[in-house]
């Protein structure tokens, strides 16, 4: 069921059900954190290895202390400046916070959504919700409730409709476990911004210039293979890839530019005005419809390596990992 009843919301969250929510950065597959066979049901529907952590999202500082959270200073400044917001926190996990959520790990993630509808409903809870982006596994994640209505309606009880999600990525994720903070993932907040309020942050390897992969995670993010198209997507230039196949079976994902030698029916331009903001937005959007089309090969350009391009990047690099 879609609709904006947040007390509908609200009455199958209390009674161990699943519902999808709307942030401003992607639709999340929210349960109630501190019920573990709730948890489960996430990692269940989205059939999602358990290994993978879990963010969990409340609407206010003072409910994270509550349940026995230590806040590191720097990231209370940086929730200070950008929570509610497209931010997410690694600090030390609390007895209060299950195992489940934590894939067994030492430290938590955690975040405030910037959404209306979704901060109501964590006003009328006393829980804090778990919710991954609310799609299967791997797959390109929902940026409005159609979209989790399609992939996962039939595992959700409630879809909140919230409209078309802001941001259109997930959030920036930055750890705190270290001396040093550490960006673990790109996102809505760039590191210059976390940099300009909290001063010397780690960021991923310049000599990469891309998302820490691993199968290992401390955090949600970072899995190698992530945002899978049916289609084969390669990241990169895309003319270097037009002579090895037919030009009317070659679907393109480009910032602004446009390639006379691919008919422009097939071609997707984030953003003719070159708004890194704005092509984000339509990022996911985009990789859906396109993976409808009766082609061979999605070429998806490389973004400007810079504020939410970098995320762009990150997020069209794992989608071009082969299993």
């Amino acid at each position: 069921m879609v609709g904006t009843d947040v007390d509908k919301a609200v009455d199958c969250l209390n009674e161990g059900l699943l519902v999808a929510i709307p942030t401003e950065t992607v639709y999340g597959l929210a349960a109630n954190a501190f019920d573990a066979n709730a948890v489960t049901g996430i990692y269940k529907a989205k059939n999602r290895p358990q290994f993978n952590p879990l963010i969990i999202h409340t609407n206010s500082i003072e409910r994270l202390l509550n349940w026995g959270l230590q806040l590191p200073e720097k990231m209370l400044l940086l929730a200070k400046h950008f929570s509610p917001g497209p931010i997410t926190f690694v600090i030390p996990k609390s007895d209060t916070i299950p195992d489940i959520v934590t894939a067994g790990t030492h430290a938590v993630a955690v975040r405030i959504p910037d959404h209306p509808l979704t901060l109501e409903l964590l006003a009328k809870i006393d829980y804090p919700l778990a919710a991954p982006s609310a799609n299967p596994s791997g797959f390109v994640s929902p940026t409005n409730a159609w979209h989790v209505h399609e992939q996962m309606g039939d595992k959700v009880a409630y879809i909140l409709n919230g409209g078309v999600s802001r941001v259109g990525v997930e959030s920036t994720i930055i750890s705190f476990l270290n001396d040093t903070p550490k960006l673990l993932r790109y996102g809505g907040i760039s590191i210059e911004q976390i940099r300009s309020v909290i001063g010397e942050v780690e960021d991923i390897p310049a000599h990469s210039g891309e998302q820490i992969l691993t199968d290992n995670p401390v955090a949600p993010g970072q899995l190698a293979r992530h945002y899978a198209t049916k289609h084969q997507l390669i990241h990169g230039d895309p003319k270097k890839y037009f002579q090895y196949f037919a030009s009317d079976r070659i679907a393109i994902i480009a910032f602004s530019s446009i390639y006379a030698e691919i008919p422009a029916r097939l071609q997707k331009v984030l953003s003719p005005e070159r708004n890194l903001d704005a092509a984000a937005q339509q990022l996911f959007a985009v990789m859906r419809e396109i993976d409808t089309w009766d082609i061979d090969v999605i070429l998806a350009e490389k973004f400007p390596d810079e504020g939410l391009g970098r995320a762009i990047n990150d997020r069209l690099k794992r989608a071009s990992l082969k299993d």
